[in-house]
């Protein structure tokens, strides 16, 4: 490992154990402390404001509603999730970079629709294991399968959807039971109240088609469709050969004599959940790491910066396991650092902390760098070194890369926002004001890394 990729030896007030992924307690540096291992040029504060003075809220409060509002869901693989990688490239474009785009193939999916007689859609997801429908789906009356007991089933379930609440004994055994019974498809809703379905694991495959819903959905349709013996339709289509994609940015330093520079990453995926808007997970990552694109265009630079606006995050890290995987071994290399930047805008009054995730716990020249800008620019949130993956920072951490992933947390119990992978992941939960010191903080401490 080069020298430069070491962490330098600046001392937090406590080392983070590596015993766990998950449960390893975050270590605060405030922003006093953080003044103390500000750089030695005096000057750093002037480079500062070049770059805070440009960095625009209203812009990139624009840029959430857009991917958040207008596109909405931006599941990988779907149309959706190419309508915002699509704005984000030409975004690019219009600054004057040139736009590479990386397609890469993910799992075949399933998709499924829900909807009542009276053309009232019904949240649902799809789990694996189900079986498909006609293309047209399945119209049918409801059963009332209770808890999905043997018992619960009647001669009546043969041909109909059968609707079985969870509970007690697993979902394999309940869909076993109504296949049994000879239901057309199963219905499981929860026995919590959530705004979003769950994704049960059910076994299989099965010859029927098999969604869960809400518990809200649920008791619903008990009482306004299998009550009064209204129908259903469900369709359940299968996806195969699918692909999402990259949309990457270079911005090369001038030659110098030198010959190759160090290169680093700015990540951040704009991919979202089923149902789930993804203002905060992660438009808003999305959002400033376009409006640092802009922003940084414009100066000169003797370090190479790439911009990686990657799909598939929310299904296992894909866009940037790929992105990663394409970088040859000198590009690899060169890379001294990544700054990734996922929920970075909420507006969660807990989330009072920017947390700095690192894969194994450990300070590095990304953690070092945004603490010595916090201390200059007075970063007012507290920032915190933590242990955790989960996020894009992991596969550029595989690859020897510093990585470290900024998101907002409340602090000691490192919870997320309760909007976290909901419909209520929403514009109405975004801070302008943390949308902009998010911008501040990565802005300044990369251009501090990569200014001539």
């Amino acid at each position: 490992m080069k020298v430069r990729k070491k962490a330098s030896s600046i001392m937090l007030a406590a080392v983070l154990t590596a015993s766990s992924l998950y449960a390893v307690p975050g270590q605060f540096v405030r922003t006093a402390e953080a003044a103390e291992i500000k750089a030695g040029n005096p000057d750093s504060n002037a480079f500062d404001q070049k770059v805070i003075a440009r960095v625009d809220a209203a812009r990139m409060m624009e840029d959430v509603s857009y991917l958040s509002e207008t596109i909405g869901p931006r599941v990988a693989g779907t149309e959706a999730e190419k309508q915002a990688a699509d704005f984000i490239r030409k975004r690019l474009e219009s600054y004057g970079y040139t736009v590479e785009t990386q397609e890469f193939g993910i799992p075949d999916k399933m998709i499924g629709d829900l909807h009542t007689s009276d053309q009232q859609g019904v949240l649902i997801t799809i789990p694996s294991g189900s079986g498909l429908t006609p293309e047209e789906g399945i119209t049918s009356e409801l059963f009332d399968g209770g808890l999905g007991r043997v018992s619960d089933f009647t001669e009546d379930a043969a041909g109909k959807i059968a609707l079985i609440s969870r509970g007690e004994f697993t979902f394999a055994e309940k869909v076993t039971n109504a296949v049994n019974a000879g239901a057309a498809g199963v219905l499981i809703y929860n026995n919590v109240d959530q705004p979003a379905p769950s994704n049960p694991s059910i076994g299989g495959p099965y010859d029927i088609p098999v969604g869960s819903i809400t518990k809200a959905s649920g008791e619903a349709l008990l009482k306004d469709v299998a009550a009064q013996n209204k129908t259903v339709t469900l369709t359940v289509k299968s996806f195969k050969n699918i692909k999402s994609q990259n949309i990457i940015a270079t911005k090369h330093p001038k030659p110098n004599k030198g010959g190759e520079t160090d290169i680093v990453h700015i990540s951040a995926h704009f991919d979202s959940v089923p149902f789930a808007p993804g203002a905060s997970d992660n438009a808003s990552g999305t959002a400033v790491a376009l409006e640092l694109a802009r922003v940084l265009k414009s100066y000169p630079a003797d370090k190479e910066l790439r911009f990686a606006f990657v799909g598939a995050e929310e299904i296992g890290l894909l866009g940037s396991e790929y992105y990663v995987s394409q970088l040859s071994g000198n590009d690899i290399e060169r890379s001294i650092a990544n700054f990734n930047m996922d929920m970075v805008g909420t507006a969660w009054e807990n989330a009072t902390a920017i947390y700095m995730n690192t894969l194994d716990g450990k300070a590095n020249i990304v953690t070092e760098t945004a603490l010595a800008t916090a201390g200059r620019i007075g970063t007012p949130s507290e920032l915190v070194l933590y242990q955790r993956g989960a996020s894009d920072h992991v596969s550029f951490h595989d690859a020897g890369i510093p990585a470290v992933n900024f998101i907002r947390r409340e602090p000691v119990t490192a919870n997320l926002e309760p909007y976290y992978h909901t419909p209520l992941d929403s514009i109405e939960h975004i801070s302008a004001d943390r949308m902009k010191e998010a911008g501040d903080l990565i802005g300044a401490s990369v251009y501090s890394l990569i200014r001539k």
